[in-house]
């Protein structure tokens, strides 16, 4: 995306507040903030639907495109990633989301598609019960699914403790922030935040010199549930910012998980309500949840790997099989209907040959109808 549409974009952000999905409608039907703001004047032509209100608050851009001149200033000052919305580095699990943000500003080395991507949440008062989990947790999941991406808030207790139990594992961490990348909060964690910048980063919706007030850390959290395929709680009150997360991630179909405490301990009570009332699966470590996530291939896959097994043993492929395998070996990780055109084998018939794949633990589907082979 050239910096002119980039500019548009984040004026458009300005132009509908923290409205989000009208945001989104209006930036997926016209094509981009640029298109937006061409059509300021006849946005009802274009889009019947749009209200009265909203096609008179579009027609008057001048403030916003000052701010986004200011932060696009910001921007190149900072070496920072601007990422809008059909972006290939944007987030493409977000994608499925009615109120995904058009813009995020990304610091840092992480591929946010990658296979798997998990966040972990929770109280900020964490116990020594629920360090031990995570540290457990990670360490386990690093020996069977090495190739994960972990996300949190890079709030005080269960998030800085999953950044760095990640970091300690050798996993990328990303930490979604409540404010812009022009400060810190909690200035604490920044020592932790700067290793975090060349192995995950820091991603916000945010422009610099946003306010923090209580509601961006809610808003935040949409994004935290949003680019995971699961949310794991590890401890949490009868209340929570961590009980919000796994409420929005159920709302976006994603997997939920959460580990179970002691009866009366009030760290754990939200986690026993949410496993009680079906709200979460109980989990009691890494194994539980590359069961229930469908990634026991991967984890024999890293097995064999770990005893010299070569690839060899796997099945015998048939010749459709064989290309497929070829042109993900070649040209990375693709969607069924460009396997389709490289491949010149029907769509009907290749779904059929990619599940075959997947039951063989030769590929792995990833989000967005795109296919990954297991190398």
């Amino acid at each position: 995306m050239n910096e002119q549409d980039i500019y548009y974009t984040i004026a458009l952000t300005r132009m509908t507040g923290f409205n989000f999905q009208t945001a989104l409608l209006l930036y997926q039907q016209l094509g981009g903030g640029q298109a937006v703001y061409e059509h300021r004047n006849d946005i009802r032509d274009v889009l019947p639907d749009c209200s009265p209100r909203l096609a008179e608050a579009l027609k008057d851009w001048s403030l916003p495109l000052a701010r986004a001149a200011q932060e696009m200033a910001f921007i190149e000052k900072h070496h920072i990633q601007v990422l809008c919305y059909g972006d290939s580095r944007y987030p493409v699990r977000l994608t499925e989301c009615a109120d995904a943000p058009i813009v995020l500003f990304y610091m840092g080395t992480a591929d946010f598609n990658r296979q798997h991507v998990i966040n972990i949440v929770g109280t900020r008062r964490c116990t020594t019960y629920g360090q031990d989990i995570i540290r457990r947790l990670l360490s386990d999941l690093r020996q069977s699914v090495p190739d994960v991406l972990v996300v949190s808030g890079l709030a005080y207790g269960i998030d800085i403790c999953a950044h760095r139990q990640a970091l300690d594992n050798g996993f990328d961490t990303v930490g979604v922030l409540a404010h812009g990348l022009d400060e810190l909060y909690p200035p604490r964690h920044r020592d932790t935040a700067k290793q975090m910048l060349t192995k995950g980063g820091l991603l916000t919706e945010y422009m610099s010199e946003s306010h923090i007030d209580k509601q961006n850390f809610v808003r935040r959290n949409r994004i935290v549930a949003g680019m995971c395929d699961a949310t794991i709680l590890v401890e949490s009150a009868s209340k929570g910012g961590g009980l919000i997360t796994c409420s929005i991630a159920q709302d976006y179909g994603r997997a939920v998980f959460a580990f179970p405490g002691p009866v009366g301990a009030a760290y754990s009570e939200g986690c026993n309500n949410l496993i009680r009332d079906n709200g979460a699966q109980l989990i009691t470590g890494a194994a539980d949840l590359v069961n229930a996530m469908g990634w026991q291939n991967v984890a024999r896959l890293q097995q064999a790997k770990s005893e010299g097994i070569e690839r060899s043993l796997f099945p015998a492929l048939t010749d459709d099989e064989r290309l497929v395998v070829q042109a993900l070996d070649t040209d990375g990780d693709q969607q069924l209907n460009i396997l389709a055109v490289k491949t010149n084998i029907p769509i009907g018939s290749l779904t059929a040959l990619l599940f075959q794949l997947e039951m063989k633990g030769v590929i792995q589907p990833l989000a967005g109808g795109t296919y990954h082979l297991l190398k």
